[in-house]
């Protein structure tokens, strides 16, 4: 079996973890968090997944080659514009070699499913269908794009993100892994822009095609956003979903070779800690990502944070949801929380800044 993986975006939200690093790059769970959906889709019996590469397109053939540790063949395919998600697809397709009634898995380069994938594919041959989509429930569907399905699982229409109230007619949404019959693909306009959520699904819709379903209310996360990359790094490092790239045992904390955990540090919450970090004596770090070569000063207490390569949180400093860029040096005595987001090589002096009054 084939896959596609989109792996293109700029992840603007995640800035400025992005900055030099490309959104499925970036360390989860101790390894970029592609590794984790390659290796799902390897155990879902995928043998050769085409990247959809474009930004920061270098960085992905040097760490993957050609995948053969991780039992696959990759093929890297780059856009030198942007094609938008469809275009994107269509793109890769002329590295697929499966015949045309195959079926091709594309999955989003930023979502984090406990999905059972080769279920999904199972459901879309019973279907005989053309497209089948993966679909999950969520409590506020306006941000995402909604598809509501009738008895059979047949897709009923598509709302790409409701603008009204009256809009949202259901909570189930789209969460970023499909099934396509390969020679649907080849329908897709070559060479511009194309959305899948807003054209290619609209239109194979509107044609007749017939379009499936399949809700699922397994572990879903849309890694969008810092706060949801750091939940998604504690969790697989808790085993809240499964993945055979996790570079250790699950528990409350993972701990890469090279990294230097002083006595008397409390590491909590799924927390890494990359591969010469450095976490000093009476340190609190609980649910966090530490990247490699950072260091976390004595009597710091760092909670749902992110921090950054080879950069540095000062002694007594709290971190509460902030981000520190890579190569930053954040210093003693000062308080950063609700979303702070500190630029990579930044430098704050000793007690610059503080979140709440000084008691």
């Amino acid at each position: 079996m084939e896959a596609i993986l989109l792996v293109g975006g700029k992840g603007s939200r995640l800035r400025p973890v992005t900055e030099f690093t490309p959104k499925p790059m970036v360390p989860t769970a101790g390894v970029p968090f592609l590794a984790h959906q390659l290796a799902r889709a390897r155990a879902a019996g995928v043998d050769h997944v085409v990247l959809a590469t474009s930004y920061l397109a270098e960085v992905f053939e040097p760490y993957f080659g050609d995948g053969a540790r991780l039992g696959l063949r990759i093929t890297y395919v780059h856009e030198t514009e942007p094609l938008g998600t469809g275009g994107a697809i269509r793109n890769a397709a002329d590295a697929l070699t499966c015949p045309p009634d195959a079926p091709v898995l594309v999955f989003n380069g930023d979502i984090l499913t406990g999905l059972d994938i080769a279920a999904l594919v199972d459901s879309h041959r019973a279907a005989g269908a053309d497209v089948s989509l993966h679909l999950t429930r969520v409590e506020d569907p306006s941000a995402f794009g909604l598809v509501p399905t009738d008895d059979t699982g047949r897709v009923l229409a598509f709302t790409e993100k409701p603008e009204r109230p009256e809009e949202i007619v259901t909570d189930q949404v789209n969460a970023g892994c499909y099934v396509f019959r390969r020679s649907v693909i080849d329908t897709i306009p070559a060479g511009r822009p194309v959305s899948v959520e807003r054209e290619t699904f609209p239109g194979l819709l509107a044609s007749g095609a017939h379009l499936h379903g399949v809700v699922d209310r397994t572990y879903w996360m849309d890694l969008g956003r810092p706060a949801a990359l750091i939940q998604a790094s504690a969790d697989l490092v808790r085993g809240l979903v499964p993945s055979p790239a996790l570079p250790g045992r699950t528990g409350e904390f993972l701990v890469l070779d090279g990294a230097r955990v002083d006595e008397g540090a409390k590491l909590s919450g799924g927390t890494v800690v990359g591969a010469g970090a450095e976490i000093a004596a009476d340190a609190v770090v609980d649910g966090c990502v530490v990247l490699d070569g950072a260091r976390i000063e004595a009597g710091a207490q760092l909670r749902a944070s992110l921090v950054g390569a080879g950069a540095r949180v000062g002694a007594r400093t709290v971190l509460d949801g902030t981000v520190v860029g890579d190569g930053a040096q954040v210093g003693s005595d000062n308080e950063l929380l609700a979303g702070a987001r500190v630029w990579c090589n930044t430098a704050l002096p000793d007690a610059a800044i503080r979140f709440s009054p000084n008691c």
